[in-house]
């Protein structure tokens, strides 16, 4: 199979993710196995919430929506013209998956197979359905792909080398028990947004959007605030108003109410609007309904910072005030070469395909 029909393959199943909208799914009649699997992604979708609390219909579209957008020719043409991806005897990659968000692990999934590698699938008990139903349709639409695709169950094994995502503490098991294999480890991170208190409302609205999508509980959601010294808080508040009804989610709710009652009990000073809390804190990592926030002097310090705790942190969002960060509202909207934990998943491969 060459680089095009593999390229092929996901421009193909890019189009029939985009039959799919929280506004309303359309079908395409053109759409090849159409008539097979459009209505049974309907079904999981509205499904989802069933199989994990937190992934609701609205957050399932969004992310459907998000690889749509990102599954075009051009788009893939133009993730792949800086690597020289020769035909080779494939490997067989392991991939570990987190299940915090829908299709969290597609991007690694989809850049073993693009290369022209195996994949061995050992998908989160919190996200078991989705992935496995796109790669049915991978499957229908080039059956000789069923050879390059495998879900496993149990114990990982036979593998060339492995990708793997987890927290903290698994990170240490991953480590150890591949430390024979060639491997991507990647730990918890967090995101952070870096404010100079002139961003606009619309920014602010856009905020709102990074750190409440899947319910903050993404990598790439913003769990904290760099504010300058005597930032006052009244326009943020404001801003991040509409997002109010995520309160009515009973599990949001629930970790709401838990976390402020953790931090009353604590007796930390808190704002407070009803449905997030922020506290100052030097900790990136907030619990799901807080955002913490820490002030700051000078710019530079903030700078400074940032590049000496880089590997706790995933993507940082401002207006330009820090290089090569991210506007606003765009964190859940990464590119096809925006790469987890900066590490160059393709580049990595490559390597692997000539050891």
């Amino acid at each position: 199979m060459t680089l095009a029909d593999k390229k092929n393959i996901f421009v193909a199943l890019g189009k029939f993710l985009n039959q799919f909208s929280e506004n309303g799914n359309t079908k395409n009649a053109d759409l090849l196995h159409n008539d097979l699997f459009f209505s049974a992604f309907e079904d999981l979708i509205r499904l989802s919430q069933s199989h994990n609390g937190w992934y609701t219909p609205e957050q399932v579209y969004f992310a459907v929506k998000s690889w749509a957008k990102a599954l075009t020719k051009e788009n893939i043409d133009q993730w792949l013209s800086d690597y020289d991806l020769k035909d080779h005897e494939p490997k067989a990659i392991g991939l570990i998956l987190a299940g915090n968000i829908p299709l969290v692990g597609f991007h690694d999934f989809l850049s073993v197979l693009i290369t022209g590698n195996k994949v061995l699938v050992k998908t989160s008990s919190n996200d078991q359905h989705l992935l496995p139903f796109l790669a049915k349709y991978i499957i229908n639409i080039a059956p000789e792909m069923n050879n390059y695709i495998t879900f496993v169950d149990g114990k990982l094994e036979n593998f060339d080398a492995v990708i793997a995502t987890g927290s903290n503490n698994t990170s240490r098991y991953f480590d150890y028990y591949f430390r024979d294999k060639p491997s991507i480890i990647r730990k918890s991170r967090n995101s952070v947004a870096v404010l100079n208190g002139n961003e606009s409302k619309e920014q602010l609205v856009a905020l709102g959007e990074d750190i409440f999508r899947y319910f903050g509980l993404g990598c790439r959601n913003v769990s904290k605030l760099f504010v300058p010294k005597g930032y006052v808080f009244d326009g943020f508040f404001e801003a991040i108003f509409e997002y109010q009804d995520i309160i009515k989610y009973e599990k949001y709710a629930n970790n709401y109410d838990y976390n402020k009652a953790v931090f009353l009990m604590s007796n930390f000073q808190l704002l407070d609007n009803g449905f997030l809390t922020i506290k100052e804190d030097e900790s990136h990592a907030s619990p799901i309904s807080s955002v913490f926030y820490e002030f700051y002097e000078n710019l530079d310090d903030v700078k400074i910072k940032l590049e000496n705790e880089a590997e706790k942190i995933q993507c940082v969002v401002s207006d330009n005030l820090i290089e090569n960060s991210v506007p606003f509202g765009k964190t859940q909207q990464p590119e096809l070469w925006d790469y987890a934990d900066n590490v160059d998943t393709i580049a990595f491969l490559v390597e692997i395909q000539h050891s």
